[in-house]
């Protein structure tokens, strides 16, 4: 057999750093188009190889101007968006370690994530979570400069801008790949309190190359410059970071969605390659089923039958001429679907692995062949995918060459060889780190199945992995997606629950409450939690709720995007939800702190508006004060019900 031939994943594995993705091709052929970003009219704006590095280097300048030493944190609470990109690939240019956050983080997250990595430098969106941190400058004396992202940048710049690129050369020039690149913090169902996953350029840079490999041959069929994706999926999570580094591997040509998101701005881009999650499938599907349905039973009978039509055309293992007839009597809804992704999609990657097959096969059948992606942050990302022309509907296709899978006796899927992570933030002895492999095999927490043939299906969790145990003292949920929350606390101190109960100690009603408290906020919908009970005839409680995540209540329960997030906080089956949370935490408290009443907020405490501290601890007086009549409400209702 000959040599492979050769692939840009090739030529990712004998990079340096992930920087290396900006330098190189800007040396290679400064005026590819590596970026679109929006405009100032709202138009897309193409940004080349040359200008982007242009902008790296710049902006790396000015952190070495502010003291940014080599192996120095930096953490970015931010959306996704271009500056994003530019500061994270400065932030690897000069050797430092990019910790990425979510605008939509709560307080209580960034804090726990700014005393676990202790960052040189912060660049920070929203002003919420920008006091936040400015709070905690005199905390950590190793916090310097903390940034607003709408005009820190700027400022940045600024203090580089006398220095010579070549303080930024060198520090490339010294990069190598088993350098930390980022401290990721997965977002979870079960703690919001997790330890940061280490990566390190290498291993994102060999996981985006095997992705590549996969992809290759469907997405090498574009004409050069055409490849170009509208990505939608969180940068500081996982999945949108390996997305963005497989993207510039494969010189696919990148756009933001933003906050405007997917739909709203895919028709505009017209994007070649879709980047996406299930939800964006499912929804897409659902809205032109939804217009079927509205316009009446016939239309809606007629929409079914071209589903059924685009799922046996999908699954034939050879396209007659009766199935390509047969789809064509049904291609102007096909067109209208395809329409809706922009007109142009070649081909869609999916993470997550929780596209249906029936979904799976009727894009394929449509014309949009989806190929199904999985993986976790320990494995850099990913450890299986399928591939055009070589996948089965439903499934998230075989492992990536140089892996290997095997599953547990409980389902739960592990993986050797192939890139993977180098521990957990704040591990500092390391225990956590080899308590989440076996034998070698590192545990992903996941249940998979896996066919005669090596095809993969992501069934569920069966377990938090170890980034997601909870810190000494807080709750785990077991199984997130059933509302009753099984939780189970640490054992405290060396001898835990096997001490015996002649050692354990009487717990005073304040710590019963700090833990009811915990309890209910490890779900992913609960923000923050305050319990009253001194001075009132029963124990009540204040709930306030993540803001994104109502978002995604309301989209999963079908309500009007109309629907302020007010009204949800006060839907019926959103607090028949909480309520079930509440009844389950009373089971672990005795019977005069059992929560009998509370009240759900649609906004959260904050420290702008004096009820949280820099910490992120709430203001409990302050709290009690501000929302007096609302607990005043809460007895009177009781009262009445009486």
């Amino acid at each position: 057999m000959g040599e492979p031939s050769f692939t840009p994943g090739t030529w990712a594995r004998g990079l340096s750093g992930l920087s290396d993705l900006v330098y190189e091709v800007a040396t290679e052929d400064p005026h590819t188009e590596v970026f679109s970003v929006r405009g100032e009219r709202g138009r897309w704006e193409r940004v080349t190889s040359g200008g982007f590095a242009t902008e790296v280097t710049s902006l790396a300048k000015g952190l070495v101007a502010a003291g940014v030493g080599e192996g120095d944190r930096v953490l970015v609470v931010s959306g996704s968006h271009q500056e994003w990109v530019r500061l994270a690939f400065a932030v690897w240019s000069v050797r430092a370690v990019l910790v990425p956050l979510p605008r939509s983080a709560s307080a209580e997250r960034v804090a726990h994530v700014v005393r676990q990595t202790r960052p040189a430098v912060a660049v920070v969106q929203g002003e919420r979570l920008l006091n936040v941190v400015q709070g905690l400058q005199r905390e950590l004396p190793d916090l310097g400069r903390v940034w607003p992202l709408d005009t820190g940048l700027d400022d940045v710049v600024r203090l580089g801008a006398y220095m010579d690129a070549s303080s930024v050369r060198f520090r490339r020039d010294s990069a190598m790949a088993e350098d930390v690149a980022v401290v990721l913090y997965p977002f979870t169902t079960v703690s919001r309190l997790t330890r940061g996953v280490v990566l390190s350029h290498g291993a994102l840079l060999s996981s985006a190359a095997d992705l590549v490999d996969r992809m290759w041959p469907r997405v090498s069929e574009l004409p050069a410059g055409r490849a170009s994706t509208l990505l939608d999926l969180p940068l500081s999570q996982i999945p949108g970071l390996a997305s963005l580094v497989a993207c510039m591997v494969a010189r696919v040509r990148v756009g933001l969605a933003g906050a405007s998101g997917l739909l709203r701005q895919v028709e505009a881009f017209k994007p070649t390659v879709l980047v996406c999650s299930p939800r964006d499938l499912e929804t897409v599907f659902e809205i032109e089923r939804g217009s079927a349905r509205s316009t009446g039973w016939d239309s809606l009978g007629t929409f079914n039958s071209a589903v059924d039509t685009a799922v046996q055309f999908d699954r034939s293992p050879k396209k007659g001429a009766w199935q390509r007839l047969s789809r064509s009597m049904y291609d102007w809804q096909f067109a209208r679907v395809r329409e809706m992704l922009g007109g142009r999609v070649h081909l869609a990657v999916c993470w997550g692995g929780g596209l249906s097959d029936r979904l799976d096969s009727f894009f394929g059948g449509v014309g949009v062949p989806v190929v199904q992606v999985f993986g976790t942050a320990e494995t850099a990302g990913v450890f299986a995918a399928g591939a055009v022309g070589d996948r089965v509907p439903g499934t998230v296709g075989r492992v990536l060459g140089g892996r290997e899978l095997w599953v547990s006796r409980e389902g739960e899927a592990h993986v050797r060889g192939g890139a993977v992570f180098l521990g957990y933030a704040g591990d500092t002895d390391g225990e956590v780190y080899r308590g989440s492999f076996r034998e070698g095999w590192l545990a992903t927490g996941f249940a998979v199945e896996v066919d005669a043939d090596g095809w993969v299906s992501v069934v569920g969790r069966v377990r938090p992995q170890a980034a997601t145990a909870p810190l000494p003292g807080r709750f785990v949920a077991r199984k997130p997606a059933v509302a009753a929350l099984e939780a189970v606390a640490e054992p405290e101190g060396e001898g835990g629950a096997a001490a015996g109960a002649g050692e354990s100690r009487e717990r005073t009603d304040a710590e019963l409450v700090a833990e009811f408290e915990a309890r209910l906020r490890a779900h992913p919908l609960i923000s923050q939690v305050l319990v009253i009970v001194e001075g009132r005839p029963f124990a009540s409680a204040l709930v306030t709720l993540v803001r994104d995540q109502l978002e995604y209540w309301r989209l999963v329960n079908g309500r009007p995007l109309s629907m302020a997030p007010e009204e949800i906080a006060g839907d019926r089956d959103l607090l028949r939800e909480v309520q079930g949370l509440v009844y389950e935490a009373n089971r672990s408290v005795p019977r005069h702190l059992a929560v009998r009443s509370f009240h759900v907020l649609a906004d959260e405490f904050t420290v702008q508006s004096g009820l949280v501290q820099p910490s992120g601890e709430l203001r409990r007086e302050a709290v009690l004060r501000a929302f007096s009549e609302e607990i005043d409400g809460l007895y009177r209702v009781r009262r009445e019900q009486q």
